[in-house]
């Protein structure tokens, strides 16, 4: 792949081999990769800032930052006050924007979501806490995201326990296109299962429906009863939480008339 001003009709070739190698802080896989280092935050931010230029509004912003860049390049007394702040702005206020909880607004049952994906706009919370929990997100027409860290009793989900989320018959996840509920472990991963199933949705034809037509999906770490196999979503053994996509949802999604249902907490048989 390359632009187009560089086609000239011949075949090319790209040696990988010569990529740049890219230092992860720790183990990929493992946990979150940690990208930003506030101690030297403020020495990367100059070259961020000329490889992202302002949107519509954003001139004054980037006048003020780097006015106070270039302050920092004079005042060593200044710049350690920053550095310090950027320590702590990492630990008191990004960090928190890991969690799901503290994503977007709260819908129904303990879930939140978002509508301003991919068109944050000045909401640079939101664009904060997507960047940091769950990254690459669309915009709300193509589709609409839905976060649980915490079952219908306000409690961290926790594979310990067994959990049920039932959609009655006219509460599926209403989308033009498919839907799929996920589970992730405390650190945003998948977590490795017997059956290796990470998600249910349209595409599991086999789902099985309840004589009055609702869909129960059982969550938990342990097998459920053969005859609820086919709807079980294995969660990891500690924490986790769970992520729903509604790809080209219908109106009632977009405008925050449906949501999820609970994620109840059950007792293991």
């Amino acid at each position: 792949m390359y632009p187009l001003s560089q086609f000239d009709g011949r075949m090319k070739t790209t040696d990988w081999s010569k990529t740049p190698a890219v230092n992860r802080a720790i183990s990929p896989g493992v946990r979150e990769t940690a990208w930003v280092r506030p101690e030297v935050f403020f020495d990367q931010l100059p070259q961020l800032l000329g490889e992202v230029p302002p949107l519509p509004g954003e001139q004054a912003i980037y006048m003020q930052v780097e006015a106070f860049l270039a302050a920092l390049q004079t005042q060593p007394e200044v710049k350690k006050l920053a550095i310090s702040c950027a320590i702590a702005a990492e630990a008191e206020l990004i960090t928190p924007l890991f969690d799901f909880v503290n994503v977007g607004y709260p819908a129904k049952n303990n879930w939140t979501t978002q509508n301003n994906g991919a068109c944050f706009g000045v909401d640079y919370l939101t664009r904060t806490a997507c960047a940091k929990s769950n990254i690459f997100v669309n915009k709300p027409e193509e589709t609409r995201y839905f976060y649980l860290d915490l079952d219908a009793d306000g409690v961290r989900l926790n594979g310990k326990d067994a959990y049920t989320i039932t959609f009655a018959k006219d509460k599926i996840p209403p989308v033009k296109g498919f839907w799929s509920l996920t589970v992730y472990n405390k650190e945003h991963f998948f977590e490795p299962n017997p059956i290796g199933r990470y998600s249910v949705g349209t595409k599991n034809s086999g789902l099985q429906l309840s004589d009055d037509g609702s869909l129960t999906i059982y969550i938990q770490h342990e097998a459920p009863e053969e005859d609820h196999m086919q709807n079980w979503l294995p969660a990891p053994q500690d924490e986790f939480s769970l992520y729903l996509r509604c790809y080209w949802p219908e109106g009632s999604v977009l405008n925050d008339q449906w949501a999820p249902a609970a994620a109840v907490r059950q007792i293991y048989s």
